[in-house]
């Protein structure tokens, strides 16, 4: 159930339309349904604003599905990650608007029709090898309700073309950097803008990067203020970080004009 859903349910109750007996039916499943194995959490959206999101690696396709019926059935929107091709073929069986990206390996189903933000998160990502887990970024704010733009392959190997885009690192409210190696790039970025900067280390490197440890590292150490970090490969983790700080400037800046 999401917010719009149950304000709707406590209006038909308060003029009379829906009795009590059949609104305790609509909300038995608060605050979470025990699939056996797994307990779905459909409060998500009422406490954090948006639903309970599909991790898929180690669930099988049956799990997946069955999961991603009750989040639906709730009237959500669906997001799933680190998902196969087998998984979304089974999901856009019973859901033929499912969309795919290969390369972050993630499932959507849009099922609300959200209000853009008027904000702008600019994923940025380092090098070509980082954009699966920049795409999960970008995925993830977009189906958050936010207006997302790329900024692909500008890592401090070619400096000059990331100073190129200074314009766009300008008009962000909030920016995801994602970068594997030596992880340099959120702290250059850090080092040039007056806004948050979301550090996403990857596992792309040579041996001594270990993996990823190097570039968060890097991150973690950064000397540039206003830089904060998520785990290793974890765009997810960005996108939904950068919503957050997004939306939230759009409510501060929306109470300042009142």
């Amino acid at each position: 159930m999401n917010p719009r859903s149950l304000k709707a349910l406590l209006e038909r109750v308060r003029d009379g339309r829906t009795g009590v007996p059949d609104a305790l039916k609509e909300v038995r499943s608060l605050p979470f349904k025990d699939l056996g194995f797994a307990k779905v959490d459909s409060h998500r959206h009422l406490r954090c604003g948006f639903p309970e999101v599909i991790f898929c690696q180690g669930k099988t396709t049956e799990q997946v599905v069955r999961i991603a019926e009750h989040i639906l059935a709730g009237e959500h929107d669906l997001l799933a990650t680190r998902a196969e091709r087998d998984v979304y073929d089974a999901i856009a069986q019973r859901h033929p608007k499912a969309e795919y990206n290969d390369r972050a390996k993630t499932i959507v189903v849009r099922r609300t029709k959200r209000k853009l933000s008027k904000g702008l998160i600019l994923v940025v990502s380092a090098g070509t090898a980082d954009i699966p887990v920049a795409e999960e970024a970008r995925v993830t704010a977009e189906i958050m309700g936010n207006r997302v733009q790329t900024l692909y392959d500008v890592g401090v190997a070619g400096i000059h073309r990331l100073l190129s885009k200074h314009q766009e690192l300008s008009e962000a409210n909030v920016i995801i950097v994602v970068a594997g190696m030596e992880g340099a790039l959120a702290s250059v970025i850090g080092g040039l803008v007056d806004r948050p900067v979301i550090g996403v280390p990857t596992s792309i490197g040579y041996g001594a990067s270990f993996g990823g440890i190097a570039p968060l590292l890097t991150m973690l150490n950064s000397c540039a203020a206003g830089v904060a970090v998520v785990n290793i490969n974890n765009g997810f983790g960005a996108g939904y970080v950068a919503s957050l700080i997004n939306q939230g400037r759009r409510r501060v800046n929306e109470a300042s004009k009142t």
